[in-house]
């Protein structure tokens, strides 16, 4: 169970929050398995060949596996309010709808029909340089990276990485420990955070630093679909 009151306030605090584990060590194995059938996903990635880093992923096709669709859901309603807050205080005039079948409407509308939640794998020597999931004009600020994989028993290294941009400061760097079956919540792009002038953009990367030895998976959950 998430305790949506304390990840409100980490994300608010600190960028990011942790959500205690979310998925069970049978769920975990299951999406992994999934990553060799690929009649589950639209498209596959190499990211050595468009200078992303190292390693794979691929986006899932429609319909989604139901403990993804599931979780793109149920995350959604609680990190809406968080969004729209997050908008409010940034004075962008985008509002999101509570419910996520109301904002995928809002997606394919504009052109934003394929899939966007993944599964991310990384072995010995592979890395994801930071980057931005935007995707197209209508971007969800909040998504979510689970971890697939035990650090105690698969994998050295491969960290989780989030960078602050903060006006005329050096960059802040956060390597957030995750267990399996844990989730982290950040945002795509940037967030309010306050200064001594009051609340300023602070813009955000994320990434995962070298995998030093075995094999690592994870599920990532975007809220907006692509073009």
């Amino acid at each position: 169970m998430v305790d949506w009151e304390i990840v409100e306030r980490d994300l608010d605090e600190h960028g990011y929050a942790t959500t205690g584990p979310i998925l069970s060590r049978r769920q975990c194995a299951s999406l992994r398995k999934a990553f060799a059938d690929d009649s589950l996903f639209r498209k596959t990635v190499v990211m050595a060949r468009h200078g992303y880093g190292r390693g794979e992923y691929k986006y899932f096709n429609y319909p989604l596996p139901e403990v993804v669709a599931t979780f793109r859901e149920t995350f959604y309603r609680p990190l809406a309010g968080v969004a729209n807050r997050w908008n409010e205080q940034l004075r962008r005039e985008q509002r999101f709808p509570m419910t996520h079948a109301e904002f995928l409407k809002r997606c394919h509308a504009a052109g934003q029909e394929r899939p966007t939640p993944l599964v991310l794998r990384y072995e010995t020597g592979d890395f994801n340089c930071l980057h931005q999931d935007v995707y197209g004009e209508h971007v969800f600020p909040l998504q979510v990276a689970i971890l697939l994989s035990d650090p105690a028993q698969d994998f050295t290294g491969g960290e989780f990485v989030l960078t602050e941009q903060r006006p005329r400061k050096q960059s802040r760097v956060e390597v957030v420990p995750l267990r399996q079956g844990e989730g982290v919540i950040f945002p795509v792009q940037a967030r309010p955070a306050a200064g001594t002038r009051g609340i300023y953009r602070a813009n955000m990367r994320h990434g995962v630093s070298r995998l030093r030895s075995g094999e690592r998976y994870t599920l990532g959950v975007i809220f907006h679909d692509a073009k």
